[in-house]
C-alpha cells in the first residue's frame, strides 16, 4: 500500500445530496451531486458514483479493492485521488479543525482586491429582483392549460393562419415595419422587448415549477453592462429525465414563439388601431429576439443549454474549448497527447468546429461591444473600458494558450511538425515586412483621349449636314449648319440700326443740333457695333466647328435637314481615332502605390469588348469632390460609392482620379465609350504592413485628446 492509499480520506459534508441522473450518451448511468448551500450541481459518472458510495471506508486502497470485487469496473488509487482533489477543490468535504485561517486566506485570494472586484463586476454581475417561488407555486396549477395538447394544436393552426394572412397582406406588413423606423418606434420596441423578456423568464419558471423544481430568484444579469434577464433554474439538475430538462431550457423560446404566433394572427384579424399596432410589435419583436438571440449556442443563452442537454454534455463550452486547444496543439506541434475526453471521432470533430465558431462569434461580439463602450462613455473612461475588454476577452485567452505551450517547451522543441509550423509562421510574418506586387483593381471607362461634342443652341433648325455618321472630319471643319429665325431677325435689326447710326453720324456736320449730339451718336454707334459682333459670335454657335480631327459618331439616324432641335440636344461627337485613354478612380488607401508610368490592363465588362494595354498618365493630387464619369458610380453598375445631390454625384469615400493612356489603339475603341475592369500593377507593398499602418492611424486618431 503506497503512502497515498494509506492516507485517510476527508469526510464529505453531511448536507450534500446524491441524486439519480439521466443516462449518458455512452449508455452508462449518471448521478448528480447537489450542494444545497450554494445551489450547485455536479454530474458524476458511474466510476465516480461507485467511489462515493464507498467513501465511508476512508481508504483509497479499500475502495478500489471493494469496487473490483463487487462490480465489473477496474479502477486504481489514482482515480480515487483524482476524485478527492475534485471534492476538495469544490469545497464538498468537511473542514478540518483549525483550518479557518487557511479558508479565509483562500476566500480573500478568490475575491482579490478592489481592482479585481471592480473588473469582475463590470464584466458580469447579477441583480436579483424578485423571489418568485411561492408566487409560482400558486399560479402554476392555474396555467396548466398552457401544457395541454389541445392548446398546442390550436397554436399550430394559429401559426398557419397567421403566416397565410401576413403573406396576403405582405405589403401592409412591410410598410408598417418601415413606419416603425423612428424614435417613437424604437421606444415602442424597447418596451415590448422588456415585456416579452419578462414572459420569457416566466416561461422558464412555470415549467421548472411544474416539474417540482424550486425557483429562488429572477432578475437582471449585466454582461459588460448589457442587461440580460435571468431565472435561477439550477434545480432542474435534480430531474432524472433529459426531456424534462430540455423542456425547461426551451420554455423561454417556446413562450416567445407562442406569443409571436398568436400576435401575428391577431394582427391579421384586428382592425387598424392601437390593438393592431401592439400585435405587430409583439409579433415582430418575439420572432427576431428568439431567432437572433435566444437560439444562439455561442453564448450562454437558451440555445446553448438546449444543445448541451440534447448532447448530454454539461459545460459544453469548456469541454469543446479544451478539445479545440488540444487539436490546435496537435496540428501545430504533433505532440501525440491524449485528447481531454475519449469520444467518437465524428463528435470530437463537431465539437472542435463548434469551439472555433464560438471563438470567432465571441471575438466579433466582444470587439463590437468594446467599440460601443468606447463611444458611449467619455473618452478617457471609454479607452480604459475598451482596453479592459480587449485584454480580458481577447488577449487573456491567447496568453493562456501561449502559457500552455511554454509548459510543453521541451516537447515542442523536439517536434518536427513544430519546425514546419515555425517556418509557416515566419512566412506569415514576412507579409508585414516583405513587399508584394499585388495589383490594384478598379472600374474604369475607355474613351477617346480627345473628343468634341456638338450641342444644339436655342431655337435652332438644322439646314445641312456636311458629314455623315462615321465620316472622317478634319480639324476645324464645320460639322453641322444651323439657322435661327430669331437670330436672323436680331441680325437684321442690328444691321439696320448700325446703318442708321452711321448715316446720322455722317450728316452730323451739316446740322448744328446734330453736332451737339455727335458724342451721343458716336456712343450709340459703338454699342451697335458691339451688338453686331455679338450677333456674329452667336452665328458661330449655329455653325459648330470641330476642335480636333476624328470620326463623327453618335449622330441620330433620323436627323435630317429641316428638323427643329431642342436646346442642348447632342448632335454628335468627333472622336480621335488614334489616341485613347482610360479614366478610373482609386481609393485613398491605395493611391500612394500608383505613379505615372505604371503599367495597367483594361478589360471591357462581360469580356465582349476591347482589351487594352495601359500606362498611367496622371494621378490627381487631391481627392475628387464630384464624379464626372457617371457610369463609374455604383448606382449605374460602377464601383464608386456615391450619393446624388442636385444632379451631382458625390463620392462617399475619398477617391482620386487616375488617367491611363492606351499604348496600343484599335479601331473598335472609337465606336463608343467602354466600361470595364482596370488592373494597375502599382508599387510593391507589404499587405500586413499596410494593415498595421491603417490600424495605427485609427488608434492615433481615436486615442488623441
Amino acid at each position: 500500500m503506497n503512502s497515498v492509499g494509506a492516507t485517510a480520506l476527508p469526510s464529505l459534508r453531511e448536507e450534500i445530496d446524491l441524486l439519480e441522473g439521466p443516462l449518458l450518451q455512452d449508455g452508462q448511468p449518471s448521478w448528480t451531486l447537489h450542494d444545497p448551500v450554494r445551489n450547485l450541481f455536479f454530474q458524476l459518472d458511474w466510476p465516480s458514483f461507485e467511489i462515493l458510495r464507498r467513501w465511508h471506508l476512508g481508504s483509497a486502497a479499500l475502495i478500489v479493492a471493494e469496487i473490483e470485487r463487487e462490480t465489473t469496473l477496474t479502477l486504481s488509487q489514482a482515480d480515487v485521488d483524482q476524485l478527492k482533489l475534485f471534492l476538495q477543490g469544490n469545497e464538498l468535504v468537511q473542514v478540518a479543525a483549525g483550518s479557518a485561517a487557511s479558508m479565509a486566506a483562500r476566500l480573500q485570494k478568490r475575491r482579490g482586491g478592489l481592482g479585481q472586484w471592480l473588473l469582475h463586476n463590470y464584466l458580469f454581475f447579477r441583480v436579483p429582483l424578485v423571489y418568485p417561488d411561492l408566487w409560482l407555486s400558486r399560479w402554476t396549477p392555474r396555467l396548466a392549460f398552457l401544457f395541454n395538447t389541445l392548446f398546442w394544436r390550436l397554436t399550430l393552426l394559429a401559426a398557419v393562419a397567421g403566416v397565410v394572412g401576413v403573406y396576403r397582406d405582405w405589403d401592409v406588413f412591410a410598410a408598417t415595419a418601415v413606419d416603425m423606423l423612428s424614435w417613437e418606434g424604437f421606444l415602442a420596441y424597447s418596451v415590448t422587448l422588456v415585456a416579452v423578456k419578462i414572459l420569457h423568464e416566466l416561461g422558464h419558471g412555470v415549467t421548472a415549477k411544474r416539474y417540482g423544481c424550486r425557483v429562488p430568484t429572477m432578475g437582471v444579469a449585466f454582461l459588460v453592462l448589457w442587461p440580460v434577464a435571468y431565472t435561477d433554474t439550477n434545480e432542474v439538475w435534480k430531474l432524472t429525465r433529459r426531456d424534462q430538462r430540455l423542456k425547461v431550457a426551451g420554455a423561454g423560446i417556446i413562450t416567445e414563439l407562442t406569443i409571436a404566433v398568436w400576435a401575428t394572427l391577431a394582427w391579421v384579424w384586428l382592425p387598424s388601431g392601437t390593438p393592431k399596432a401592439i400585435a405587430f410589435l409583439l409579433s415582430t419583436t418575439t420572432w427576431i429576439s428568439t431567432l437572433v438571440i435566444n437560439t444562439s449556442p455561442f453564448m450562454r443563452f437558451d440555445g446553448y443549454f438546449l444543445l448541451a442537454d440534447f448532447l448530454g454534455m454539461p459545460n459544453l463550452h469548456n469541454r469543446s474549448f479544451a478539445l479545440a486547444r488540444w487539436h490546435l496543439r496537435e496540428v501545430l506541434f504533433k505532440l501525440h497527447e491524449e485528447p481531454p475526453e475519449d469520444m467518437p471521432r465524428g463528435r470530437r470533430t463537431a465539437l472542435i468546429l463548434f469551439a472555433w465558431a464560438t471563438w470567432i462569434y465571441r471575438l466579433v461580439l466582444f470587439l463590437g461591444i468594446a467599440v460601443l463602450v468606447y463611444h458611449f462613455f467619455i473618452k478617457a473612461v471609454g479607452i480604459l473600458l475598451f482596453l479592459v475588454e480587449i485584454i480580458w476577452f481577447v488577449a487573456k485567452p491567447f496568453w493562456s494558450e501561449l502559457s500552455a505551450w511554454g509548459q510543453r517547451g521541451a516537447k515542442i522543441r523536439r517536434s518536427r511538425r513544430a519546425r514546419v509550423s515555425l517556418l509557416l509562421l515566419l512566412g506569415g510574418l514576412a507579409l508585414f515586412v516583405v513587399p508584394w506586387s499585388v495589383p490594384l483593381y478598379s472600374k474604369g471607362v475607355l474613351q477617346p483621349r480627345s473628343q468634341w461634342v456638338a450641342y444644339a443652341p436655342e431655337n435652332a433648325q438644322l439646314t445641312a449636314m456636311p458629314f455623315a455618321n462615321g465620316a472622317l472630319v478634319p480639324a476645324g471643319s464645320t460639322v453641322f449648319l444651323l439657322r435661327s429665325p430669331q437670330l436672323q431677325a436680331r441680325e437684321a435689326q442690328s444691321t439696320a440700326r448700325l446703318e442708321q447710326l452711321a448715316l446720322q453720324s455722317a450728316t452730323a456736320g451739316f446740322n448744328s443740333e446734330s453736332r451737339r449730339d455727335w458724342q451721343i451718336l458716336h456712343d450709340r454707334q459703338v454699342a451697335a457695333q458691339a451688338d453686331q459682333e455679338a450677333v456674329s459670335a452667336d452665328h458661330e454657335r449655329y455653325a459648330p466647328v470641330a476642335t480636333n480631327g476624328g470620326i463623327l459618331r453618335d449622330v441620330d439616324p433620323d436627323l435630317v435637314p429641316g428638323d427643329w432641335l431642342a436646346r442642348r440636344e447632342p448632335l454628335g461627337r468627333v472622336v480621335s481615332e488614334t489616341e485613347f485613354q482610360v479614366v478610373t478612380y482609386v481609393e485613398a488607401t491605395a493611391i500612394h502605390r500608383i505613379e505615372p508610368g505604371d503599367r495597367g490592363l483594361f478589360v471591357a465588362d462581360g469580356a465582349a469588348g476591347p482589351v487594352a494595354q495601359l500606362k498611367v498618365l496622371s494621378v490627381d493630387r487631391d481627392a475628387s469632390r464630384t464624379l464626372s464619369e457617371a457610369v463609374l458610380a455604383n448606382t449605374f453598375g460602377g464601383s464608386v460609392q456615391v450619393r446624388e445631390k442636385q444632379g451631382a454625384l458625390y463620392p462617399e469615400l475619398p477617391v482620386y482620379r487616375v488617367v491611363l493612356k492606351v499604348t496600343q489603339s484599335s479601331p473598335e475603341f472609337a465606336q463608343h465609350s467602354w466600361r470595364g475592369g482596370v488592373t494597375i500593377s502599382g508599387q510593391p507593398e507589404a499587405p500586413g504592413l499596410r494593415f498595421v499602418q491603417t490600424a495605427a492611424s485609427v488608434f492615433w486618431r481615436e486615442f488623441g485628446f
